[in-house]
C-alpha cells in the first residue's frame, strides 16, 4: 500500500512538473519570461506541486497544481501565443507518456517498469483532464482563442460559472463520460510506440 502511494507520488508530481514546464517554456519561447523569470521554467516539482492538490489527486483521482503564471500581451501575437502555450502543457504529458513506454519497453528493472507505468497513465489522464473546455483548463485557453469578440459577455458569464460546472461534473459522475474519449485517443497515440 505505501509502495503504491509512493509510486503514485512519483507519477503525479513528473506528470505536474512536465506539464507545468511545458507551458513556461513554450512561454519562453514565444516571448514571455514571465514563468522563467518567477523560476518556474523548471522540472522541480517543489515548484509546480501544489500539496493540497496533489492528495486530492491521490486520494480523490482529481487534484491541481500552482499554475505557471503568463502574461500573454508579451506574444507578438496574442491568439496564437495563447493556443499554443495552451496546447504545450498536454502536449508535454504526452510526449512524457511515450518516453514512460519506452522506458517500460527496455527497462529490466520492475520497480522502474512500475513507476514508467503510473507515470505514463497520469501524464494521459493529465493532458485528458487539461484539454477539457473549461476555465481555467487548457482546452478552454484553446477554445476560447476562436470566440468571436462579441460573444464576450457570453464568455464571461461562463468563465464565472466553471467553478459550477466542475463541481457538478464531478460529484454526479458525469467527469469520466467527457474525459474518457479524450484519454483512450491519447492512449491510442502513446501506444503507437509500445
Amino acid at each position: 500500500m505505501l509502495s503504491e502511494i509512493l509510486i503514485q507520488i512519483v507519477a503525479i508530481a513528473t506528470a505536474i512538473s512536465v506539464h507545468e514546464f511545458g507551458h513556461a517554456f513554450s512561454a519562453h519561447l514565444l516571448g514571455d519570461d514571465t514563468a522563467k523569470n518567477s523560476g518556474r521554467m523548471t522540472l522541480d516539482p517543489i515548484k509546480h506541486v501544489d500539496l493540497l492538490g496533489l492528495l486530492s489527486m491521490i486520494f480523490f483521482k482529481i487534484g491541481w497544481a500552482k499554475p505557471v503564471p503568463i502574461n500573454s500581451s508579451n506574444f507578438k501575437n496574442y491568439k496564437i501565443g495563447s493556443i499554443l502555450v495552451s496546447l504545450a502543457g498536454p502536449l508535454s504529458n504526452v510526449l512524457m507518456a511515450i518516453i514512460c513506454i519506452f522506458i517500460m519497453k527496455y527497462a529490466n528493472l520492475e520497480a522502474l517498469v512500475l513507476i514508467a507505468n503510473s507515470t505514463m497513465v497520469y501524464n494521459v489522464f493529465f493532458a485528458s483532464f487539461n484539454l477539457l473546455p473549461l476555465p481555467p483548463l487548457d482546452g478552454w485557453g484553446i477554445v476560447s482563442q476562436f470566440i468571436p469578440y462579441k460573444y464576450n459577455e457570453i464568455v464571461y458569464k461562463y468563465e464565472n460559472m466553471s467553478s459550477i460546472i466542475f463541481l457538478l461534473l464531478i460529484f454526479t459522475g458525469t467527469f469520466s463520460i467527457f474525459v474518457s474519449p479524450i484519454s483512450d485517443f491519447l492512449f491510442n497515440i502513446v501506444f503507437l510506440f509500445s
